[in-house]
């Protein structure tokens, strides 16, 4: 392979994933760790990467947008479909207390719920209180607050203060990003304050999350990745990326 195919080859790799290892991109194209970092210095002049301790994410990765409910509804779909139904296990036992942040993801999770659930369900989201309001077995409470459109999630003073009186046995928490370094993020600083206090009144964190969002980094910081009990992802997830969060002390769930 000719080095413009290479490091043509590399950039696509590292869109695809959105983050790639110095290491794995040298095994993966059987050439030295120089050559790879000589790569990303190229990409990287050139607009195509962006370069992180130990390897290198998409030009994209470090933004303050956000997409609206439907777009990310449709985006990896069958990667939360499975991730949803994975994150169920992690359910407290019968009569125990449960919070669904908004989200594609979580709300993904009320189709993999039995209609005899019992439990107690806290949640932001106006899409996923609907859907709960159905199961006669849960008593459902809806933060209140100011809806954000884009969202469909309440936030706001009220919402801050209510989950600042509760503690709960799960909470089911989504991130629109996840380092190590910069933690779980999120590009809305109403969001960012209201997840925050959902992983404060948890006594577990269970992050639902598709993988493409590993290695990204949002304006907002709402939580330090060691607050997260467990992270339920799919199978994209890198090899690196894998062994940094357990040794980080998290549960790693392929979906």
């Amino acid at each position: 392979m000719y080095q413009e195919e290479r490091q043509q080859a590399v950039a696509t790799l590292i869109d695809q994933r959105g983050r790639m290892s110095v290491v794995e991109l040298a095994q993966r194209f059987d050439v030295t760790t120089e050559t790879v970092r000589r790569d990303l210095g190229v990409l990287e002049r050139l607009g195509h990467v962006r370069r992180v301790h130990g390897g290198a994410v998409p030009t994209n990765s470090v933004t303050v947008g956000e997409p609206g409910l439907a777009e990310r509804d449709n985006t990896r779909a069958h990667q939360k479909d499975l991730i949803a139904k994975a994150a169920t296990a992690c359910l407290p036992p019968a009569g125990g207390s449960v919070l669904f942040d908004a989200g594609t993801t979580t709300s993904r999770m009320i189709a993999e719920l039995p209609t005899t659930t019992d439990f107690t369900a806290v949640t932001n989201s106006v899409p996923i209180a609907a859907r709960l309001a159905a199961f006669n077995a849960v008593d459902l409470q809806l933060l209140g607050g100011r809806v954000r459109g884009v969202t469909q999630a309440c936030v706001g003073p009220e919402v801050l203060r209510v989950l600042g009186t509760l503690r709960v046995d799960v909470a089911f928490v989504g991130t629109n990003a996840l380092t190590i370094e910069h933690g779980l993020s999120t590009p809305d600083s109403d969001e960012a304050a209201v997840k925050h206090a959902m992983v404060e009144c948890a006594r577990t964190v269970v992050v639902v999350s598709d993988s493409s969002k590993i290695g990204r980094e949002h304006l907002i910081s709402f939580s330090p990745i060691d607050k997260v009990d467990v992270l339920v992802t799919d199978s994209d997830i890198t090899r690196t990326d894998h062994t940094q969060l357990e040794r980080h002390g998290i549960e790693v769930v392929i979906a």
